[in-house]
This record gives structure tokens, sequence and C-alpha cells, in this order.
């Protein structure tokens, strides 16, 4: 008989976003407006199709914690899961948590002991997270999402991964000026309730807490992780061009 199945979900969304400054100088980048609304409503649309989901964990800064709690304090959530919203107590670029810092930080506070996925707070994309989800249910190990962006060019810029004929992990390679693969990491991960904790293990091996690309290379030197690669439309929202072809192109639901 298999176990009660339950997910929660971190979002972490403690960046400063200094590329999209001043767009973001006042307001964090998650709260930026594509398509009508803030572009965290379009991800917790996304987990809300996922079954199962009991949680949705949002983790900003001290900076930004009144803007997430003045849109919270607006927001009609139809999805009908508890939303939470969690302060890392940083309020500069220079002493931030980092991503697996913050997501960590989740974990601790909420006693977080189910399977999990973690999204990026700047996530913007036009597919449903369900066949990822079926695959991760499948492997019952760490899943990474990745997008086929067929430009070495674009793959300088971002955490890439190389993956066999089985999906499985060979290499991680994060902004590297020689990239392997043009598969290119969403920042979208699930976890197995059993290897929640290699997030801690990493860190309490003095790892960099920055960006999960290292702790992906991190891991596939101690586990097994597998790549489901979408090939619809996904926004790198870091920069204001690429922001503005987003609000022309991204379809909401």
């Amino acid at each position: 008989m298999e176990r009660c199945f339950l997910l929660k979900a971190i979002i972490p969304a403690a960046g400063y976003a200094t590329r999209l400054y001043p767009l973001t100088e006042n307001s964090p980048k998650a709260l930026v407006t594509v398509s009508g609304k803030p572009i965290l409503e379009h991800i917790i649309n996304k987990i809300s199709q996922l079954p199962s989901v009991d949680g949705i964990f949002i983790v900003t800064n001290s900076k930004f914690y009144k803007c997430f709690s003045g849109w919270f304090a607006g927001f009609e959530n139809k999805s009908g899961i508890p939303i939470k919203i969690l302060d890392d107590g940083t309020t500069s670029n220079e002493t931030r948590l980092g991503q697996i810092g913050d997501i960590q930080l989740a974990i601790d506070r909420e006693k977080i002991d189910n399977e999990l996925v973690v999204i990026a707070g700047d996530n913007l994309f036009n597919f449903s997270l369900l066949p990822a989800f079926n695959f991760f249910r499948k492997k019952k190990t760490i899943v990474n999402a990745l997008w086929d962006s067929k430009s070495l060019e674009v793959a300088r810029e971002q955490g890439i991964a190389v993956i066999d004929k089985k999906n499985k992990f060979v290499l991680f390679q994060e902004k590297d000026p020689n990239p392997k693969s043009t598969l290119t990491s969403l920042g979208i991960y699930f976890f197995p309730k059993e290897q929640v904790k290699l997030l801690k293990e990493y860190l309490g091996n003095g790892n960099s807490p920055d960006k999960m690309g290292y702790f992906m290379i991190w891991l596939i030197q101690n586990s097994v992780v597998f790549g489901y690669t979408y090939y619809e439309k996904w926004f790198d929202i870091g920069w204001h061009s690429a922001l503005e072809k987003a609000r022309k192109e991204f379809v909401p639901d």
C-alpha cells in the first residue's frame, strides 16, 4: 500500500533583483506584473494544479516583507491551499542568505517533513507542472525540471544539465563559459521526503548557500538525480528586455 502523499511547496523569493533596478528597487521581482497578475500568482496557480499540496511557503527578506504582506492582504486565494510568508531577516544583497539558505530556513522553521517542490519566485512558464510531477512520482528521487534553450549563448548565463538516455544527470554546470548542453535548469525541483535532508547535509559540509545549481553539482556526486525536459516557453526575467518579451509572449492559464 502506498503511503499517504502530501506535498509542501517552497517559493524562494528573497532576492534583491538588482539587474532590474529601478523597477525592483522598492518592490520584489516576484510581484512584478505580467498579464495582469504578479509573477507570484502565476506560480501559485501552477502549484495549485498539483495533487495533495497542503502548504505553500514564500520566503522573502526584511526589506520586502511588507510588500508581500500587502500583496497577500488583497490576494484572493482560490486554491484553498494555506499560504505563509516567511521573513529571512536580511536587508541587502550583501547579507542575503542565498537561495539554498532560504529554502533550508523554511524547512527548519516550518518543520517540513513531506515531499517537497521548490519553485524559484521569478519563474514564468507556459506549461503544466504535472508531467514533471508524474515523472517524479515514478522515479522516487530528486527531479529537476529542465528547458531546452537550444542556444549555447543562453546556456552560458544559466545552470545547465547534461543527462543520459534515461534522463539521469551526469553533469551540472553553473554559468559555465563552455556549456556542454543547452538544457537549462528551471529552478523547479521535486524532492522525495527522504531526500529533503540532503539540503541540510550540503550546508552542514560548508558549501555555498547561494544558488541551487551549486547544490545540484554536489548532489550528483552523492545521489541520483533525474531531469524532466520541457520544450514549451519559459521566460528568464532577470533583465528589462527579457521582462518585456515575457509580457508579450506569456500565456496565462
